[in-house]
């Protein structure tokens, strides 16, 4: 077996990566995020992280209103030059579906953006994901996390006079919204999953 090369994204180059650079760089690994510039690696996630996502993609899938939103995983969203999310879970406008080889959507065309905690990520996830998804101007962030063994799910409004985010309920058991579409989740169904 001869030795393998080392792949260039080992060495950042010195102004850092942009968005596009993803689609680009051989051998980078699935799920790679960037952030301010900078690669970002997925740890591997734990068995609570699959269910919180499964049982979320699911019941949006079932409730989003199918005229006017799509629900999509293992997609990124670039927000700036600098800057391309994975979110675990996302809502898009129906029409941003307009091209099946591509590997990224626009910040505009997201409704909803959803991450589900990891030991690795809450930093990001509790905070610069966040600022992020807010300063792009996307309308809803829902934050999940692991409670005492159960689902928890943080829910945000953008405030688009200050681009920042507002609470909106915190729900443990049942979710019970109007926006961005009627949605109803039973939350204990996690435990099914």
């Amino acid at each position: 077996m001869s030795a393998e090369p080392i792949d260039e994204w080992h060495r950042p180059p010195a102004e850092g990566y942009f968005a596009d650079d993803l689609d680009r760089i051989p051998g980078l690994p699935a799920h790679t995020e960037l952030i301010d510039g900078s690669l970002v690696l997925m740890s591997p996630q734990k068995r609570f992280h699959m269910k919180a996502l499964r049982l979320l993609e699911s019941a949006l899938v079932t409730l989003v209103p199918w005229d006017f939103f799509r629900v999509s995983r293992e997609m990124s969203v670039v927000l700036g030059p600098r800057q391309r999310l994975e979110p675990d879970v996302l809502v898009v406008h129906a029409d941003a579906e307009v091209d099946d080889d591509v590997t990224w959507y626009p910040a505009d065309a997201v409704v909803l953006a959803v991450e589900v905690v990891s030991p690795d990520s809450e930093e990001r996830d509790r905070k610069r994901k966040p600022q992020l998804y807010a300063d792009a101007g996307i309308p809803h962030y829902w934050r999940v996390e692991k409670v005492s063994g159960k689902i928890v799910l943080y829910v945000f409004e953008l405030e688009s006079a200050t681009r920042q985010y507002l609470p909106t309920g915190i729900f443990h058991d049942r979710v019970e919204l109007d926006v961005p579409f009627k949605i109803v989740i039973d939350l204990t169904e996690v435990e099914r999953m």
